[in-house]
């Protein structure tokens, strides 16, 4: 069964259980690792989850301990999320600190996009009950929306969680109805971290093809072909042959600069690039595709939808993205 399959029975499944049921405490909740039992509701909660901190800070919980990813923001966590936090959480950097976790006295700890071992999870076991990804998942393969239910059932806020996955899923729907035109058009979305001789593409395994989807668009059949076992989250391309990438919409992501992407010699041969059909996004933007939260797509899907618009209006000439000056 394709990984997009396997996300979608996981996520009927979750949202099938009663929450009067979900939120009886003492909980178990099983995964990879076993059975982890939260004897009652917890208080304080910390996370080791890469971007652990959104949907903890959207569900109305100041975390006690949170994990540094990428960014350079004062606070840790980035712009949709920087006006929620108020507590001053331990923030754990690099490797994991066990001492510093063990620091922050948590009843519980996330662990459902951490990449967490067999053994960080015993450790972690010695400090509070810790909640890792369910079993036949990869450490960073759980769907945002089954994530951050996960999360609202460990810490007992299993319906505010409902509520608010379900309100990222009526925006999307609500932007789908808005563009019809978009039903069936296909998109890329590409990138070029490392150099120019080196373009990456988003399967359709990857949360932002996914999320794509909900708005209606096709990850070009080029790309998933370009997969070795159907599992693969990226793929990459010849920097002389871009083929698999022009799509109706090609969508270029950033962390940095642009230089790699417009380094790309045969980018200017594309169809998509001579049409305008190019959207750039900048890296606040891909970072909060990247954290796929609670707080972060809602924020992103805001930004995207008018640079898509722009992008398919039919004239080149016209842009509302983060491109830089005469790309």
């Amino acid at each position: 069964m394709p990984h997009r399959l396997v996300g979608a029975a996981l996520a009927a499944a979750l949202f099938a259980a009663t929450p009067a049921l979900a939120q009886d405490f003492p909980l178990e909740i099983d995964h990879k690792f076993g059975t982890t039992i939260i004897a009652e509701q917890p208080e304080r909660i910390a996370t080791v989850d890469y971007a652990g901190a959104d949907d903890l800070l959207a569900l109305g919980v100041q975390p006690v301990a949170i994990r540094y990813w990428y960014g350079d923001y004062p606070r840790i966590v980035w712009p949709w999320a920087e006006p929620l936090l108020v507590a001053d959480p331990v923030v754990l950097r690099g490797d994991l600190d066990f001492e510093a976790v063990a620091a922050s006295n948590p009843d519980v700890i996330i662990a459902l996009w951490s990449g967490i071992t067999e053994e960080d999870y015993e450790k972690l076991s010695l400090i509070a009950p810790v909640v890792a990804v369910p079993e036949g998942v990869g450490d960073f393969a759980l769907p945002w929306d089954e994530r951050a239910l996960l999360t609202g059932r460990a810490i007992g806020r299993e319906a505010q969680a409902k509520k608010a996955i379900g309100g990222i899923h009526d925006k999307l729907a609500a932007a789908a109805e808005a563009h019809p035109d978009w039903n069936g058009k296909t998109v890329a979305v590409a990138h070029a971290w490392d150099s120019p001789a080196r373009p990456g593409a988003y399967t359709s395994n990857d949360v932002r093809p996914q999320l794509l989807a909900q708005l209606g668009f096709q990850t070009p059949t080029g790309i998933d072909d370009l997969m070795k076992d159907g599992s693969e989250f990226v793929v990459w391309l010849s920097p002389e042959d871009l083929s698999p990438i022009d799509a109706d919409l090609l969508i270029w992501l950033t962390t940095n600069t642009w230089d790699n992407v417009l380094g790309i010699a045969a980018r200017p041969f594309l169809a998509a690039t001579q049409d305008g059909r190019e959207v750039f996004i900048g890296p606040e933007i891909t970072g909060a595709f990247s954290h796929a939260s609670l707080l972060s797509l809602p924020h992103a899907i805001d930004k995207l939808v008018p640079m898509i618009e722009a992008a398919l209006d039919g004239d080149p000439a016209t842009s509302a993205d983060d491109r830089p000056e005469g790309p």
